[in-house]
């Protein structure tokens, strides 16, 4: 029986054969030049599947899935490795870095951004962290941002994407794919929600809460515990404070931050209601033009996938080659299209790395649907 040293041995033998012979190969199949078509490899598709067939023809089942795996991971690097000049020159790497020459070396301090909601808004908040000086326009929709930004009225727009105890805020996603703007920025902010209500109200007066729905989901456990207050969505936490400041009405109450408190006229009635101290949601600032400025440090990408096996794989794999640390990967299912997917993925890199770079291009080339949400810091 090989005794444990014996085994490393051998195994280091025969990974160093292993990294020769996929050095040997990948330089056989040589590289495309940059203005030559793309090549997909020497072997067609169906050739490639032909040779995995021989290859483990002769090997039990479990043996044949693993050298399965690892001969189609091997063509995934041949593809790369030929194509990485034809990527790197390609029309989406010459405008990516075209925008990272043209954005300047400092994020704005002044600027017009469209919030949804009115003062007093957690978007608001976000806004004057990320912006010195913003000259803010309170809109009434998450789409009314989009439309906002998207048609030059507003330079950039702020808007909620996830929460930690209540996960993404779909509709901003949606809108992501729908107007397809860039992302230049996002920041965390920790969030603490209170009960407002009218002078002289208090918890045993009130029967309905005002908040957006995700605000009435981070407090799900306190309106649990009083069953005798019933839920009501609105537009923004900030907006509720208003229909309750609004009402005069003891018997309503708002979730919103202690600012609205004194900028509607509320008393504090309860503090601190989330179902968690550690409650952040991330936000993200939108633009119609891609911005990419120095010491961007993550990337966003939207994705579909064949309904195949193995289809998610292959993508994600080329990011783990890399040794990229994907910070989220969400799945939304295509409206109107059967068990289909889009796939939204965050990682903690930039396309200021040209590796980076190239699998993005790489990946644009391929024929389902794929988009660059941006490369950007997060403060």
């Amino acid at each position: 029986m090989m005794k444990i040293e014996e085994k490393r041995k051998e195994l280091s033998k025969i990974d160093r054969e292993l990294a020769e012979l996929l050095e040997k190969r990948l330089r056989m199949t040589g590289r495309t030049e940059a203005k030559s078509p793309r090549l997909s490899g020497i072997e067609s598709g169906k050739s490639r599947g032909a040779a995995i067939s021989s290859l483990t023809r002769s090997m039990d089942e479990e043996m044949a899935i693993y050298t399965k795996v690892l001969f189609q991971t091997i063509y995934d690097l041949e593809d790369s490795y030929r194509n990485k000049e034809v990527y790197l020159h390609s029309e989406k790497a010459e405008l990516i870095r075209e925008r990272i020459r043209n954005t300047p070396e400092f994020f704005p301090k002044r600027a017009s951004v469209a919030c949804q909601g009115i003062e007093g808004s957690n978007s608001q908040l976000a806004c004057e962290k990320m912006f010195q000086i913003p000259d803010i326009t309170f809109l009434n929709s998450f789409e009314a941002v989009f439309s906002a930004v998207d048609k030059g009225l507003c330079r950039y727009g702020i808007l909620p994407i996830e929460n930690s105890l209540n996960g993404s805020v779909g509709e901003v996603y949606e809108l992501m794919k729908k107007y397809r703007l860039y992302i230049v920025r996002s920041t965390k902010m920790q969030i603490s929600h209170a009960l407002l209500g009218v002078k002289g109200a208090s918890t045993r007066t009130v029967k309905k809460v005002y908040s957006h729905e995700q605000a009435l989901g981070q407090c799900s456990d306190y309106l649990k515990e009083h069953p005798g207050m019933m839920a009501q969505t609105a537009e923004n936490t900030a907006i509720a404070a208003k229909i309750v400041s609004d009402s005069g009405n003891p018997e309503v109450a708002a979730i919103s931050n202690r600012l609205c408190a004194d900028l509607y006229g509320l008393d504090l009635l309860e503090d601190g209601i989330q179902n968690n101290d550690n409650n952040y949601t991330r936000f993200i600032c939108i633009s119609k033009k891609m911005e990419i400025y120095p010491g961007a440090d993550k990337t966003s990408l939207m994705f579909t996938t064949p309904n195949k096996p193995g289809a998610l794989y292959e993508v994600l794999s080329k990011f783990a080659a890399l040794g990229v640390n994907m910070t989220k990967l969400e799945s939304r299912p295509i409206p109107g299209k059967d068990f289909e997917f889009m796939f939204h993925l965050d990682l903690d890199s930039s396309v200021l790395q040209e590796e980076i770079l190239n699998l993005i291009c790489e990946l644009e080339q391929e024929p389902d649907s794929f988009t660059f949400l941006g490369s950007y810091k997060e403060i």
